[in-house]
């Protein structure tokens, strides 16, 4: 797109607008990022058992490939979203392991992207769900674990 709009922009005399939509709505969830994180397990678990004699094995491994990455890096853009539009100077005050925790949850979760070990998505989905808990603190609600209903099993942290 920015390639046919540079090629447009002096036959048609049209200036690019650059912008940032950062409307303060206050619509955040970390549900995204953990769905994300769950799917980047799944597409590792299909990975590991994915039968290299399987005549579609290059077809099959490359899309499962290709979902976890995009969902691992969904994962990563829905935390910097919470990180840097919703938590506050406040909230790490309140939560002195946040920043850290952020941190090493946008290092695993590149692990996930470039590796296929389970344990290190694990560990993604797990700090992903302490980022939740803390989330839901500070906006004065009791969070809780329920079983997540999908097939790599595990949790998510909802809302009480």
């Amino acid at each position: 797109m920015r390639i046919i709009t540079r090629i447009l922009e002096p036959i048609l005399r049209v200036e690019v607008a650059y912008s940032h939509c950062d409307v303060p709505c206050g619509i955040y969830d970390p549900h995204i990022a953990q769905v994300a994180a769950h799917t980047v397990i799944r597409m590792i678990n299909l990975m590991q058992a994915l039968d290299k004699n399987d005549p579609d094995y290059d077809l099959k491994m490359g899309r499962y490939i290709a979902v976890k990455e995009e969902h691992g890096e969904l994962a990563k853009h829905e935390i910097r979203i919470l990180w840097g539009d919703y938590f506050k100077p406040e909230h790490t005050q309140s939560f002195p392991e946040l920043n850290n925790l952020v941190w090493d949850s946008m290092r695993q979760g590149s692990t996930g992207r470039q590796t296929s070990n389970l344990e290190a998505a694990q560990e993604f989905l797990s700090s992903i769900h302490k980022i939740a808990e803390i989330f839901w603190k500070t906006k004065g609600k009791s969070s809780k674990r329920i079983t997540a209903p999908y097939p790599t099993g595990g949790d998510l942290v909802v809302p009480e």
